[in-house]
């Protein structure tokens, strides 16, 4: 499988390996890229090519060292030929979430004085537009479809087409220089400002650089070796760590192909159609497929309901027991692989989050062979991976080679604060000593997370240390570990756990509409919208018995008590999550603080009076009331699938 990989040494940057995989693999396949239900494949001499004339666009246009190009829009070809073009002239790149809203595209713009940007289409291209003066720095916007655009009169804006045009003059006038450019590249350069999460405050800019980036490619590899054998679709966004290790270093390093979907909403039938070898789903996004498959069997026959139920015992029981069982894989399993594109799958893994232990051990017992990562941004994104030989649903793995680890101010228990170092992490944050001075001590990294070794050396992540939560009693618990266990379940989108310095637990539900709307209709329930919905006495009582299901695998002063179903979806728009859709509880704490308080009294009712923002970034107030209800108070049970 592993194959050999270029020398590091040799080809220390992206750029340089770019330019070493079209020469010696110039028509082997690197990308494809699905449009208008037509895959188009790039191989590796035209993806070279097209780095080039970009490339050499941006040098004619005075971009260079130290300069930054901000790129946004959809995981596409070129997005990733975009990066590696800014990369070739010794810029910096910054990815910047295609959902990002005008204010967020200007803190990320006017921070890292991006010089240029390349932006999808019209809708990216207006962000920038809206701003007019405020990005003084922002000289070029670059756009990739021209729909739209053609009475476009700023003068900063010009189209792809136009800056590659640039390109081939400037080849023509000067014959090897983009060879140059890629050979003055230099390891030492910070060729990525990546976004951090964001979970407490606006996202800072990690400095990545290239040579440490492809060296920590190779040290993950040597725990998850690839080859050009294997098919990858990228489905997270581009500007997260993860992706761009993927997407970026391991497709140049091992030639691994990369593979882009038409839409979110062809997504599956794009990914039976290539069958990776290779996948990386946020937690969130594994919750969805189970919640999914879960949701589809309420349509299904009687017979077919037993078989899945039935299979799904006997297959999670035998993962238990450490094995696979092959009555469940003839009877559901195998074909729900194929139907999910999961058949030629021979690494999986997840990471962002942690992931509840019965969605994880829904897809072992799939035969999807999914393993647990854990990192940070700024340590070059992951730096540890279970190794799949053991059922291991608590730990994140063994620490890589060349990466320490150790537990800092641990409790009797051995829990504390994960601080971690290793020879490529990142430079520091962009403009900003003081935020790398308060994380970075003495060459270690302080994660802000809480977690131990277990018996075998492997990592447990238990939760962010400031959200590990202590009741009104003194005892400990982390919201995360209860509210992955509440999402397991397919009515719930959503779960914020509440009772840190509280006498008991209690929690803000979302339901998951798609699939709660689907059984009120089954269920004859009148409802016109997703708040009407939520506010059913019947939905009430079904999300009840989900809580109660949950509440029977915790020890008793861990169980919830009390339980209100929020009017609306937690929203990154409004702040309450991250683009990488983590809760920002300290904005729940502020923003749902009457709610909280209403959960914590006598009242059967909570009011909210609240901003909101809606999608074309306009703010507006929202007011609306929410029943609260304590578990074991509902009004009847209620079928749940009929």
């Amino acid at each position: 499988m592993s194959g050999p990989y270029p020398d590091p040494a040799l080809f220390d940057t992206f750029p340089k390996l770019l330019l070493h995989n079209a020469a010696g693999h110039a028509d082997e396949v690197a990308m494809r890229q699905k449009d208008f239900g037509i895959w188009r494949e790039m191989s590796w001499g035209e993806y070279n090519e097209k780095v080039k004339l970009i490339a050499l666009g941006l040098s004619a246009l005075g971009i260079g060292k130290g300069d930054v190009v901000g790129l946004i829009g959809d995981n596409d070809m070129t997005w990733v030929c975009g990066e590696l073009a800014a990369q070739t002239v010794r810029a910096m790149s910054l990815g910047i979430y295609r959902d990002a809203l005008d204010e967020e595209v200007f803190f990320l713009a006017d921070y890292a004085q991006a010089k240029a940007v390349i932006a999808e289409d019209q809708e990216q291209v207006d962000k920038f537009l809206n701003l007019g003066a405020r990005l003084p720095a922002l000289q070029h916007i670059i756009y990739v479809d021209p729909r739209g655009m053609g009475r476009e009169t700023d003068p900063r804006v010009r189209s792809l087409d136009a800056l590659m045009a640039l390109g081939q003059e400037a080849e023509r006038q000067q014959p090897g220089r983009y060879q140059a450019l890629v050979a003055a590249t230099d390891a030492e350069d910070v060729a990525i400002l990546c976004t951090t999460s964001g979970t407490t405050s606006n996202p800072k800019l990690a400095m990545l650089q290239s040579g440490r980036m492809v060296r920590h490619v190779l040290r993950y590899m040597a725990v998850d070796p690839k080859d050009a054998t294997d098919e990858y679709v990228s489905v997270l966004p581009l500007p997260w760590i993860m992706e761009q290790i993927y997407c970026i270093g391991f497709s140049l390093v091992s030639r691994m192909k990369l593979n882009f979907p038409e839409s979110p909403d062809t997504l599956m039938h794009d990914m039976r159609e290539i069958g990776p070898t290779f996948l990386l789903l946020a937690p969130r996004l594994w919750e969805q497929l189970a919640a999914d498959m879960r949701a589809r069997i309420m349509d299904a026959s009687s017979l077919n309901r037993w078989i899945f139920d039935k299979g799904m015992k006997l297959g999670v029981e035998a993962v238990e027991r450490g094995q696979r069982s092959g009555l469940a894989d003839a009877m559901l399993f195998s074909a729900l692989r194929d139907r999910l594109g999961f058949s030629r799958v021979r690494s999986a893994a997840t990471g962002g989050s942690a992931l509840g232990p019965d969605t994880f051990k829904m897809f072992l017992a799939m035969g999807v062979p999914l393993r647990q990562l854990y990192g940070q941004t700024e340590l070059m994104g992951a730096y540890t991976l279970q190794d799949g030989k053991d059922l291991d649903c608590d730990t994140v793995g063994a620490v890589f080679e060349g990466t320490e680890v150790r537990i800092d101010d641990p409790d009797p228990s051995g829990i504390g604060e994960i601080v971690t170092r290793h020879d490529n992490m990142f430079l520091g944050y962009y403009k900003n000593e003081a935020a790398t001075n308060a994380d970075i001590r003495d060459g270690w990294m302080y994660t802000g997370d809480a977690g131990f070794f277990d018996a075998k050396n492997r990592l447990v992540v238990i939760d962010r240390l400031k959200d590990i939560a202590t009741t009104a009693q003194g005892l400990r618990f982390s919201p995360q570990y209860i509210e992955n266990k509440l999402k397991f379940s397919p009515y719930i989108a959503e779960a914020v756990i509440l009772g840190a310095g509280r006498d008991y637990l209690t929690a803000i539900i979302c339901i998951r509409y798609s699939i709660v709307s689907k059984w009120g209709e089954k269920n004859r329930i009148a409802f016109t919208s997703y708040t009407d919905l939520s506010n059913q006495q019947q939905v009430y009582d079904l999300i009840a018995g989900e809580i109660e299901q949950v509440n029977e695998s915790l020890p008793e002063a861990q169980r919830i008590q009390k339980f209100l179903l929020l009017y609306k979806e937690l929203d990154a728009d409004d702040g309450e999550l991250t683009r990488t859709r983590k809760v920002r509880r300290g904005v729940i704490s502020e923003r749902y603080g009457l709610l909280i308080d209403a959960l914590y009294s006598e009242a059967d009712t909570a009011h909210l009076d609240a901003e909101v923002t809606f999608e074309d970034g306009r703010k507006g107030r929202v007011m609306a009331d929410m029943r609260i209800q304590a578990i074991g108070s509902g009004s009847g049970d209620i079928k749940k699938a009929s």
